[in-house]
């Protein structure tokens, strides 16, 4: 009865999603622009919003390409065990055998398509385009001309947003000459060091902040444009990483204070992953579309779902992708009141438990299933523990429990017993309940390496990335051999250079 209920929840789900997404789906589906220099654009606003849409498009494609934004931020952590064969081509990603050899033919393979930054550097380069375009566009071709400080910070926005989440990814990358937007082309670039990519990052998104507001020009463009809420939030995770936690506070309380965001009740909980909720800050938008845009065979729906939730699996009682069940359900989840695993899960107790975030699907053929749940990115609850986190590092173990509480306390739980010096630890293992699968937790795992030394990429200690593998740098992963062929100005990330098979 209760697989039938959600079963019956999810086509509702999707019906609904359908409506909202087409009563936006021209923005979302624009495509970037390609000539920057054509007389018959940048000639008025819609222009504009068509160039920044093709900002959102570009990130979209990064994102969605080899399922980059879990593969980057899931896969290689303890969610998944080394003991468990993922059955596909992605085992390799989850073991951290980042250097493997796939064949100069294989460009549809994860590991390719991860390993390369290019669709990133396609986001900035569209991004710049239209910071040096748009101010071109005269006053008077603008129906409401505050659309111009909005189009100005979103595209700071997303620039901030591509450079930062390539410094989490491979830490120095080249940072490309903003002038030259009339073309892509690495080969004259090497990378910089990432303290300076993540100034920039900084720097742009403080940019943003003095053109982006907190409200939006239409209702139905809510978190899947950038405002200043995003903005604030992105700046919170970038001085998380750079390990200033006091600033990441400042920030994370600017997102908070405002009262913008409101938490879902967690009794429906699985309405956050409907798309657009009053908790979500930042979403990347997908539609059929646009889910499968650089993506070869890669859906979370493929991936996570089987039976009654996936009909080309219904018969199956194993998922392609296996979750670490020790993780799951003795170290995450052991708390049977949790109500995010009560409503987050179908057949919990099983050894092959349904994750039922990303149950929202569509078919484009009868064997291919496609997700069309956005990605969340930023909402209410990660900040508030990214929040905590900063606290606890600091030494502010009342304020972090307190913090930290209020999110247990949503979630059904009772409040941490952690002593001071295992809070901070407990608030990255709540931030991993509270977003499990949504593209956080191996970043989480690297703070708490860094902060607190503590390595558990893997259920068992050391597993997947040890202590000394991770003071070498193996977190950073490598360029895609091809890509350094064509420039010799780039070297291949340290760790990875005697690792490359």
């Amino acid at each position: 009865m209760k697989k039938t209920y959600r079963y019956m929840q999810q086509i509702l789900s999707v019906f609904l999603a359908a409506i909202l997404l087409s009563s936006c789906s021209d923005f979302l589906e624009e495509e970037p622009i390609s000539q920057q220099s054509d007389g018959t654009f940048w000639n008025n606003e819609t222009d504009a919003n068509s160039a920044i849409s093709g900002c959102y498009a570009e990130l979209r494609k990064a994102l969605n390409n080899g399922l980059a934004y879990y593969a980057y931020g899931d896969l290689p952590t303890d969610v998944f065990s080394s003991d468990r064969e993922l059955r596909s081509d992605w085992n390799d990603v989850q073991k951290v055998n980042w250097g493997i050899s796939i064949g100069a033919t294989s460009d549809w393979h994860p590991m390719y398509k991860l390993r390369d930054f290019s669709l990133f550097y396609a986001t900035i380069r569209q991004a710049d385009l239209c910071l040096a375009k748009i101010p071109t566009i005269p006053e008077s071709e603008y129906d409401n001309y505050d659309r111009f400080d909005q189009f100005m910070g979103e595209a700071y926005f997303i620039r901030a947003f591509a450079y930062f989440y390539m410094a989490r990814v491979w830490g120095d990358v080249p940072i490309v000459d903003d002038s030259k937007v009339d073309e892509l082309d690495l080969t004259n670039y090497q990378r910089d060091d990432q303290a300076k990519v993540l100034a920039k990052a900084i720097d742009d998104c403080k940019t943003a902040l003095s053109y982006l507001s907190w409200d939006y020009t239409d209702d139905n463009e809510r978190v899947v444009r950038a405002n200043a809420g995003a903005a604030w939030a992105l700046l919170a995770h970038i001085y998380a990483w750079q390990g200033n936690y006091e600033a990441c506070e400042n920030a994370a309380a600017k997102v908070m204070d405002k009262g913008f965001y409101s938490y879902i009740n967690r009794n429906n909980y699985l309405a956050i992953f409907d798309g657009q909720s009053d908790e979500s800050i930042f979403e990347i938008a997908q539609s059929e579309q646009t889910e499968g845009q650089g993506a070869f065979n890669a859906s979370l729906a493929l991936y996570l779902l089987r039976g009654e939730y996936l009909t080309t699996r219904e018969t199956e009682k194993e998922t392609i992708w296996q979750f670490d069940l020790k993780t799951l359900q003795e170290t995450l989840f052991n708390d049977p009141n949790d109500l995010r695993r009560q409503n987050g899960f179908d057949d919990f107790s099983d050894s092959w438990p349904i994750l039922l975030k990303y149950t929202k699907i569509a078919y484009t053929s009868e064997t291919s299933p496609i997700s069309l749940n956005n990605i969340v990115v930023f909402r209410l609850a990660g900040i508030a523990l990214l929040k905590a986190e900063a606290q606890a590092a600091q030494g502010k173990y009342t304020d972090a429990r307190t913090t930290l509480d209020d999110i247990r306390d949503l979630a059904g739980l009772e409040a941490s017993t952690a002593s001071d010096a295992d809070l901070y630890e407990a608030i990255i293992d709540e931030r991993g309940r509270e977003l499990f699968m949504e593209g956080h937790r191996f970043y989480d795992l690297v703070r708490l390496a860094r902060e607190k030394q503590v390595y558990k990429f893997g259920s068992s200690e050391s597993d997947k990335i040890k202590a000394s593998e991770f003071l070498a740098g193996k977190y950073y992963w490598p360029i895609q051999p091809s890509i350094l062929e064509t420039n010799p100005l780039l070297v291949q990330t340290k760790y990875w250079q005697a690792e490359m098979q």
